[in-house]
């Protein structure tokens, strides 16, 4: 399996670093923070084909603007435990790249991708109820980027395998 992911900035790091006591209550905290633009259903022995098949679905994929706008959640997830408190993201750019790779490569997951696809920063998941109403009632500054590199995850390998630059 691999993910098609939007490195996020410092500043998203931050918040998320500053966030986190208001986390420790969810059975999960992400020390890790990434945006997923799409997955892919392919082992290890299909990388040399699927980075040729997204190096041409890309090309040209220009640079996007992207905001983190708030704090949400998935009372009830796709899958694993909930519910999922994440960072909430903004960009007509990530929405247009993803509807191009599910129309290139087929959607996954039907609740995840395609018309069902929220872009988000997964911060913590799991028996956290009592922490939601804080959390999703803290104003926070907006954070704007220029996603200007895409990151494709090998799960197999728990690293990034290729990276892509998006010209400005």
């Amino acid at each position: 399996m691999y993910s098609l992911n939007v490195p996020v900035p410092g500043a998203v790091e931050r918040l998320a670093a500053d966030l986190h006591p208001r986390l420790t209550p969810f059975d999960r905290v992400r020390d890790r923070h990434t945006l997923v633009c799409k997955r892919f259903e392919a082992d290890e022995g299909d990388y040399d084909h699927l980075r040729e098949r997204l190096r041409v679905t890309l090309s040209p994929t220009p640079a996007f603007e992207a905001q983190i706008t708030g704090i949400d959640t998935f009372e009830t997830p796709t899958h694993g435990p909930g519910p999922v408190v994440y960072l909430a993201v903004e960009s007509p750019g990530l929405h247009d790249l993803h509807r191009r790779l599910v129309d290139a490569f087929g959607a996954v997951h039907d609740e995840l991708e395609g018309e069902a696809y929220v872009p988000h920063v997964t911060l913590a998941r799991g028996d956290g109820r009592d922490a939601l109403a804080d959390l999703c009632t803290l104003d926070i500054e907006p954070i704007t980027w220029t996603v200007s590199e895409l990151h494709l995850w090998s799960r197999a390998r728990r690293e990034t395998a290729w990276r892509v630059s998006l010209p400005r």
